[in-house]
């Protein structure tokens, strides 16, 4: 409330149209019905907000007069807007933080797989198996979301989850993150999570020797 003073209407003709406001300070301060900006008449001993300014003649009144229930709510509504307003620039801040953050691991899998292909580890095969389910998986989020914005058959959680097993799971979180889709869920995050640690498992068993012939046959 800059340049605004509180204080309480102590005086108050109804017929003449004016009264008088006593200020912190203990002056008494005359203001007419003009000034008073509530959809109602005065009631005296009522706190109010108010600025001072000067009749024709010079001399001081109250200006602006208003209720201090109706400024503090003002105020209070006001605050709670810029809170709301921080609080979204601060989600979106850390949303698009973690979309960063899951990109780079996205590409550091992929990158590690062209890697371990390079040393000869790993089959060219397995990198192409999972290149193909990541953009396989990220379309299939995609045709859900725009099945869930329309109101057509969706595609189940299940099948998400067998893709995401299976070698996906890159396009499946690039997909929760930058579609913003099955990406508040917590039951659904978890079994998400559940699937990369069981895709990872079955990797390391491939790296081993253990499933790659039986890969190579499928393919």
């Amino acid at each position: 409330m800059a340049n605004r003073q509180q204080g309480r209407i102590t005086k108050w003709q109804d017929d003449k149209g004016f009264g008088f406001i006593e200020t912190e300070a203990g002056e008494s301060l005359f203001f007419h019905v003009s000034e008073f900006k509530a959809p109602r008449r005065p009631v005296i001993y009522e706190p109010v907000v108010f600025s001072i300014g000067q009749d024709k003649q010079g001399r001081l009144q109250a200006k602006q007069v208003q209720e201090l229930s109706f400024v503090q709510q003002q105020m209070a509504d006001k605050n709670n807007q810029i809170r709301q307003r921080n609080a979204k620039k601060s989600q979106q801040a850390d949303f698009e933080a973690g979309q960063k953050k899951r990109l780079l691991l996205g590409v550091a899998f992929y990158a590690v797989l062209v890697l371990l292909v390079v040393m000869g580890d790993l089959s060219w095969l397995v990198l192409a198996w999972y290149v193909l389910l990541g953009v396989i998986t990220y379309l299939t989020y995609a045709k859900d979301k725009a099945a869930a914005q329309s109101g057509a058959w969706r595609t189940s959680e299940s099948t998400l989850h067998l893709l995401s097993v299976l070698g996906g799971w890159v396009g499946a979180m690039v997909a929760q993150t930058y579609l913003r889709h099955k990406s508040q869920k917590p039951d659904f995050r978890l079994s998400f999570y559940l699937t990369v640690v069981i895709n990872l498992g079955g990797l390391l068993f491939i790296m081993a020797g253990g499933g790659l012939e039986y890969l190579q046959a499928l393919l």
